[in-house]
C-alpha cells in the first residue's frame, strides 16, 4: 500500500511539476516538498504561482511558463538554467481537457501543442540538467482516455473533422509514446535519467470546469463513485517520481478496479502506446513540429 509516507527524504534535490498551481500538480508540489525538495512551480500565470507556492511546506519558487508558446517555454528553459546548475524531477503534469477547436500560437491543435508538444519540448531543453543528477527522473503524466487514443490522429496542425475527445485522447495517447521512446533512447545512450509515466484515475479537480453542464450535473451527483481527491491522484506520478524501486519505462496508475481508484500501481500500457514504429514516429514528427533535437542517439536500435 504505497501513500505519500513512502516517499523517501528529497533533501538537495530540485524538482519541475509543470501546471501544479492546482489539483493533483499541487498535491504533487506539496508531497515532494513535504519530503526536502525545492520544488519549482510551472505556472502561466505569476499570481496563481505566488498562491501555490505559498501553499508548500518547504522551499518552492515559481517558473514563467507557457506551454502553449514554444518561445515562451525557451525562455521557462533558459530561465531555469540560469537558475539551477541541476534539476532532479521533472514531473509533465500540465494539460488541456475537451478543449473547442482552436490553435496554439504557433498553430498547433491546441490539445496536443499543450500536453504534448510543449512538454517535448520543455523536457529536450532541460534534458542536459537532469543528466546532471545520479538519478534523474522525467514522468509524463497520461490518462486513461490513452487507450482510446488513435495513432492516425497525432498530426498536430489538423482540425479536419474536430472532435475534443478524439483529439484529447490523441494527446494522451502521445504522452505515452512519448515517455516511453524517451525511456528507450536515454537507456541506449545508457543515461542514468529514466523515463517514466503515469496517470490518475479519476481525481476530482477543476479539470472538467470546461465541460457541458449535464456533465458536470452527472459527476457532482456520482463522480464520487469512479473518482477519488486530488491528493490521492497525485500519488501514481509520486510513486514514479520518487520510489526507489520504479524502473525506467514503468507505467504507474490507481490499483483499484478498472484503474479508477486505489493506491498505485505498475499497470500495463495500451498495446498501441509500446509499438516502436508509432513511437518512432510521433518523435520525428515531435522534433519537426517543435525544432527541439534530443542530445541522444537518432537512429536508437529498437
Amino acid at each position: 500500500m504505497w501513500s505519500a509516507r513512502d516517499i523517501p527524504r528529497l533533501d538537495g534535490t530540485t524538482a519541475l511539476v509543470t501546471g501544479a498551481t492546482a489539483g493533483i500538480g499541487l498535491e504533487m508540489a506539496i508531497a515532494l516538498s513535504a519530503q526536502g525538495a525545492h520544488v519549482v512551480i510551472g505556472a502561466r500565470d505569476a499570481t496563481r504561482g505566488a498562491e501555490a507556492m505559498r501553499a508548500l511546506p518547504g522551499r518552492g519558487s515559481v517558473l514563467a511558463l507557457e506551454l502553449a508558446s514554444l518561445h515562451r517555454v525557451r525562455q521557462a528553459a533558459s530561465d531555469l538554467h540560469k537558475r539551477f546548475e541541476r534539476l532532479d524531477i521533472l514531473i509533465n503534469n500540465a494539460g488541456l481537457w475537451w478543449q473547442p477547436a482552436q490553435r496554439t500560437k504557433d498553430g498547433f491543435e491546441s490539445q496536443m501543442g499543450v500536453n504534448h508538444l510543449g512538454h517535448f519540448a520543455l523536457t529536450g531543453l532541460l534534458l542536459d540538467m537532469l543528466e546532471r543528477s545520479p538519478a534523474g527522473r522525467i514522468v509524463t503524466v497520461s490518462s486513461k482516455a490513452a487507450g482510446a487514443g488513435s495513432v492516425t490522429a497525432l498530426d498536430p496542425r489538423s482540425l479536419v473533422g474536430y472532435r475534443p475527445t478524439t483529439a484529447y485522447n490523441a494527446s494522451k495517447l502521445a504522452n505515452l509514446l512519448f515517455a516511453f521512446e524517451l525511456q528507450h533512447r536515454l537507456a541506449v545512450a545508457n543515461s542514468s535519467t529514466i523515463s517514466l509515466a503515469a496517470h490518475p484515475g479519476g481525481a476530482r479537480t477543476s479539470l472538467f470546469r470546461d465541460a457541458s453542464s449535464g456533465f458536470r450535473v452527472a459527476n457532482a451527483t456520482l463522480g464520487w463513485l469512479f473518482t477519488q481527491p486530488a491528493r490521492a491522484g497525485a500519488l501514481s506520478a509520486l510513486r514514479a517520481a520518487t520510489d526507489p524501486q520504479a524502473v525506467g519505462g514503468e507505467y504507474y496508475g490507481p490499483g483499484g478496479p478498472g484503474q479508477f481508484k486505489g493506491n498505485p500501481k505498475a499497470q500495463r500500457a495500451p498495446e498501441r502506446a509500446c509499438d516502436p514504429a508509432t513511437r518512432r514516429r510521433l518523435w520525428a514528427i515531435s522534433e519537426a513540429a517543435t525544432g527541439v533535437a534530443y542530445p541522444l542517439p537518432t537512429e536508437a536500435a529498437h
